[in-house]
């Protein structure tokens, strides 16, 4: 007798078992197709990121060349050039390319130090669609400085 209620017993745990799983596994399935990336961040927390809530003011000493209109999303050239002293206690110290409307707003961080000739970069970038790309600098005093222009994208390129 013992032994037909411990197989009845085991059955029912199986039968559960089998029935709940599938339910935990669904769940596990929505919160994937829910959560973003571990990289998206938006224009705003990585500005945030970056300066750390400092000010940052729109600057003609930094030169941002993207074209109009990028004909295909996913090649779009970006260059920047700064227009600052490249001196041992006065200089560029970071170079930030960001996007505004990308899963992931940061494009490109450059490190730069005062051995470097100038505060220089130029790369390509991915952006899903039209939008701004913006060009954050950190000079070595710790203030902010930032040019933008907008990019018209016919094919975007991120999917």
């Amino acid at each position: 007798m013992e032994r037909r209620k411990f197989i009845q017993s085991m059955f029912s745990a199986s039968a559960v078992a089998v029935v709940a799983t599938p339910m935990g596994a669904f769940a596990k399935e929505e919160k994937k197709a829910s959560k973003k990336g571990p990289n998206d961040m938006s224009f705003d927390d990585a500005v945030k990121a970056i300066t750390d809530g400092k000010e940052v003011k729109d600057s003609d000493k930094v030169k941002l060349s993207v074209p109009e209109i990028a004909e295909n999303g996913a090649v779009v050239p970006v260059k920047v050039n700064v227009d600052h002293p490249m001196e041992e206690k006065n200089y560029v110290k970071a170079i930030h390319v960001l996007n505004t409307a990308n899963g992931n707003a940061r494009c490109a961080d450059i490190m730069l130090t005062s051995a470097n000739a100038e505060g220089y970069f130029a790369t390509r970038i991915k952006l899903s669609k039209t939008q701004e790309v913006v060009a954050l600098v950190e000079l070595s005093d710790g203030s902010f400085i930032k040019s933008a222009k907008s990019v018209k994208v016919t094919i975007g390129g991120c999917g």
